[in-house]
């Protein structure tokens, strides 16, 4: 394997999963049509693709790094998001919220913490 290429998730609503991908977590719109939308997370490519979601809280969870894990959370929570943990300082050196996007898919978003402070 050489890279990550593209994440795909399902949602029910684009508009409103582009609320919490793009408008709370800043992720840039590279493309989209009624069915689809690309984001840009710093090379790696996050596909929205409208269809029948199927979430669960023990599958894959995508992780987002953010300049400010409390602001993120609180944007993501007033564009749908859900808090599932946190935001909380890990022991691994991370401050971390774990959230439910619209269709209940765990995503988590982390900011680096000083390990000599953790």
């Amino acid at each position: 394997m050489t890279s990550v290429r593209r994440i795909v998730v399902s949602v029910s609503d684009l508009e409103r999963s582009l609320g919490v991908y793009a408008g709370a977590l800043g992720l840039s719109v590279a493309w989209s049509n009624d069915e689809v939308a690309t984001l840009d997370a710093d090379g790696v490519e996050v596909m929205l693709h409208r269809r029948q979601p199927t979430p669960g809280d023990h599958g894959i969870a995508a992780t987002f790094t953010v300049d400010d894990v409390d602001q993120a959370t609180t944007a993501a929570v007033t564009a749908g998001a859900e808090i599932v943990h946190g935001p909380d300082d890990e022991p691994w050196g991370e401050r971390q919220a774990v959230l439910h996007d619209p269709d209940g898919h765990v995503i988590c978003l982390v900011t680096p913490l000083d390990r000599a402070a953790v």
